[in-house]
């Protein structure tokens, strides 16, 4: 019958169970694991309206970055709509599904099961995408099991990522030139209405500008009164000096005339709801109201130029600091410190239990 050696003999259970299985078992799986790439990549996102600095430290830190955009594109990079998209001629199932990846690395190893909620845990934990509030960088990396697959999932995000901002980009000026263009033809419109409604009534009263029309009958009512004063000054001088004159009877007429040419023309002024003074309040109500919609569309015109102007000056873009690396040696996984890190844990494990187990058998004792 085969014997133990007895120095084999003598290792103790407990380190056989707690150090060395352990250990061999992350050697024989590192030895089997496939070796990742890591592809890295830098990019800020930027508004052109704010004011260009030069060096690249005052391009980071005086930025010229909107933080909403930076966050946009890290939600982005970890979505499923960004994977549907990178994934539309099969690059991540190849990259991280071919049997060249070792079983133990390998997306969906056995055939079956392979759904899309999978394969978005599994790009997930390969895709890493972190925003420097502070620096306003955004850094993005990309483990792959080979190094063209890391470099071109990288460069497609990044592509979709400038996509996306680009996208912000439409929508946030056209919903700002939109509502302009709505503001100014409500405006218009207003115009148009305020200006037919005084229209209509000008034809409807017969005036033009009650204000200016009344002017023009209060001096000629004035022209009359001043020639009255004359006529009947005449009048009484005449009738002192020469009673039996036939011009007096001429200018009693002429009196008469007089009064009632006055009080025709007062008429036309004010007396009466045709009069002039009983159309001006209505007239300057209509003519305010004219003069207002013609400021707010001016006012509209104004925004709208406005909101043009912003838009072409409030545009945020993505510039790439570091562009996506094509990785020459594999990064990960460290097998060494972590076969080492395992061993490490397993002789801490040891030692707490081996004392657990002398103070058990002391206390027996």
């Amino acid at each position: 019958m085969l014997k133990i050696p007895d120095r084999v003999g003598r290792v103790p259970t407990l380190f056989i169970a707690s150090v060395l299985i352990p250990t061999a078992i992350a050697i024989l799986y590192y030895s089997l694991s496939s070796s990742l790439y890591i592809s890295e990549s830098h990019f800020v996102v930027r508004n052109s309206d704010k004011s260009d600095v030069s060096g690249l430290s005052s391009l980071i830190k005086s930025g010229g970055s909107s933080g909403n955009e930076g966050y946009a594109t890290q939600d982005y990079i970890l979505s499923r709509d960004a994977l549907t998209t990178l994934n539309k001629n099969g690059l991540v199932t190849r990259a991280y599904g071919n049997d060249s990846i070792s079983i133990l690395n390998r997306f969906n190893p056995f055939g079956s099961g392979g759904s899309f909620d999978k394969l978005f845990q599994y790009y997930t934990n390969k895709v890493e995408v972190a925003y420097n509030a502070g620096s306003s960088i955004t850094t993005l990396k990309v483990r792959a099991f080979a190094p063209k697959d890391a470099y071109e999932i990288n460069r497609r995000l990044l592509a979709q990522a400038e996509t996306l901002v680009n996208q912000l980009n439409q929508r946030s000026r056209g919903d700002l030139i939109g509502y302009a263009s709505k503001e100014l033809e409500e405006a218009k419109s207003a115009s148009r209405q305020a200006a037919l409604a005084l229209s209509n009534y000008r034809n409807l009263k017969g005036v033009v500008d009650p204000e200016q029309q009344a002017n023009v009958q209060l001096q000629m009512v004035s022209k009359l009164q001043d020639e009255m004063i004359t006529t009947k000054t005449q009048l009484v001088q005449l009738r002192a000096f020469t009673p039996q004159n036939p011009q007096i009877p001429v200018l009693e007429s002429r009196v008469r005339q007089l009064n009632k040419e006055i009080d025709e023309q007062t008429g036309i002024v004010a007396g009466n709801q045709k009069s002039l003074a009983a159309t001006a309040a209505q007239y300057q109500r209509l003519q305010l109201e004219s003069q207002l919609a013609d400021k707010v569309l001016a006012s509209a015109i104004t925004s709208l130029q406005d909101a043009r102007n912003e838009a072409r000056r409030k545009r945020a873009y993505v510039e790439r600091i570091v562009e996506p690396n094509m990785p020459d040696y594999p990064s990960e996984p460290r097998r060494m410190r972590a076969i080492l890190g395992v061993f490490a844990v397993g002789m801490v494990v040891w030692a707490i239990l081996s004392m657990l187990v002398s103070g058990i058998k002391e206390h027996k004792d």
